[in-house]
This record gives C-alpha cells, sequence and structure tokens, in this order.
C-alpha cells in the first residue's frame, strides 16, 4: 500500500466523521434513521433496475 493511499484512506475516514458528526447534531432517532436507509436503499434499487432494463 502506497503512502497515497493511506493518505486517501484517512481523508475519507475523516470526511466519514464529519458527515456522521454533522448528522447527529440534527438528533435523528434510531426509526427514522432505519426508515430513510431502507428509503434511499429502494431508491438506489429502483435506479439501478432501470438502468440494467435500458441497457438490455
Amino acid at each position: 500500500m502506497s503512502g497515497l493511499s493511506i493518505v486517501a484512506i484517512l481523508a475519507m475516514a475523516g470526511w466519514l466523521v464529519l458527515a456522521l458528526s454533522a448528522y447527529r447534531s440534527h438528533r435523528v432517532g434510531a426509526k427514522q434513521t432505519v426508515v430513510m436507509a431502507l428509503a434511499w436503499g429502494a431508491l438506489f434499487l429502483l435506479v439501478a433496475g432501470v438502468f440494467a432494463a435500458i441497457g438490455t
């Protein structure tokens, strides 16, 4: 693993910490977090299915 890879991994970890702290500062509950995660997952799968249907 090169030095540049380590820097990239540390930068991504830093951005993840910033994003999670911003998310927690809004005091979103666990139930709403699960609902939002399922909604984003369904949206992602829907878009992926549309692109797969167009590609064939």
